[in-house]
């Protein structure tokens, strides 16, 4: 993939602070209309990843293009094509919601309504209501109103749904859904990996500033993380597993030889946060000195 087919191109992108790397050499690229997610705990190079692409941090090394420009040397025409929702804005102004996004949209040159805007994050209620007095779980849906106000080519979304309960989150899917649907790319960094399962087509997961894996959401961790484990407590009361690819012939088995259904039967298939956490440990477990690991 060249940068005039990439929404979004990172080569062995690198920043260092003193003698730690931050980030060590990532490069992935994201397609226009994709919903990509970038995965890490907390501290992994994530959030510096994104604010390199942003244009708000510089980086030590390494080469990256956003919308076919340098995030280092873009200028306002290039700032306006994108859309940014960080982790959180500190936004506690005096004036109401409406009167916020209509400031916003004032800024663009084609912005969405603002009405729909407003309905879209679940804030109606909330219009005529100051920034101030909104909860938190508020606050956080007027950042995501801000970001979408402009109609962005690319959307940055850093933690968007925290705060949200699990309703208003699933109504949030919906418009980021909506969003894709209009051609929208879309760069996602969450916590939560139900969220990153349902909205993105691909995702990397990053740990210790290096881009561990990478692919389609079905893909990450490769196939044999992802053979079901079947579970069981055999007559003695002894918990028995046995990861197979065929769990109903290994149920079946269990079944036969015990004369009945055993206790705790499960058949677990590993999710993608079972996936993620298994890529992430592996991490760890590797930056851990030998004598630790004996």
């Amino acid at each position: 993939m060249t940068t005039n087919d990439a929404a979004v191109q990172v080569r062995d992108l690198r920043k260092t602070y003193g003698q730690k790397n931050a980030v060590d050499g990532v490069s992935f690229d994201i397609r226009p209309g994709e919903t990509f997610a970038l995965l890490g705990p907390n501290g992994a190079g994530k959030s510096t990843t994104i604010e390199i692409l942003e244009g708000y941090r510089s980086r030590t090394g390494g080469e990256v293009s956003v919308l076919g420009t340098d995030p280092a040397k873009g200028g306002l025409d290039w700032k306006a094509r994108l859309g940014i929702v960080l982790q959180s804005t500190g936004e506690t102004g005096l004036v109401t919601v409406a009167e916020q996004l209509r400031h916003f949209a004032g800024f663009y040159q084609n912005p969405r309504d603002v009405d729909e805007v407003i309905a879209a994050v679940g804030l109606e209620p909330q219009a005529k209501t100051r920034i101030a007095k909104l909860s938190g779980g508020q606050q956080r849906r007027v950042d995501v109103a801000l970001g979408i106000i402009g109609r962005p080519e690319l959307l940055f979304l850093d933690e968007p749904t925290t705060g949200f309960d699990p309703e208003a989150r699933r109504q949030f899917w919906q418009v980021i859904r909506g969003l894709k649907a209009e051609g929208t790319t879309i760069l996602l960094t969450t916590h939560y990996l139900d969220e990153a399962a349902q909205l993105a087509d691909r995702a990397g997961v990053i740990a210790g500033g290096r881009l561990v894996d990478i692919g389609g959401i079905d893909e990450i961790g490769g196939a044999d993380a992802r053979v079901p484990l079947v579970r069981w407590r055999d007559r003695d009361g002894v918990l028995r597993e046995e990861r197979t690819d065929e769990p109903g012939r290994v149920v079946a088995s269990v079944v036969a030889s015990l004369g009945s259904e055993p206790a705790d039967l499960e058949v677990i298939r590993p999710s993608l946060e079972d996936i993620y956490l298994q890529l992430v440990r592996s991490v760890d477990a590797a930056a851990q000195p030998e004598e630790v690991l004996a």
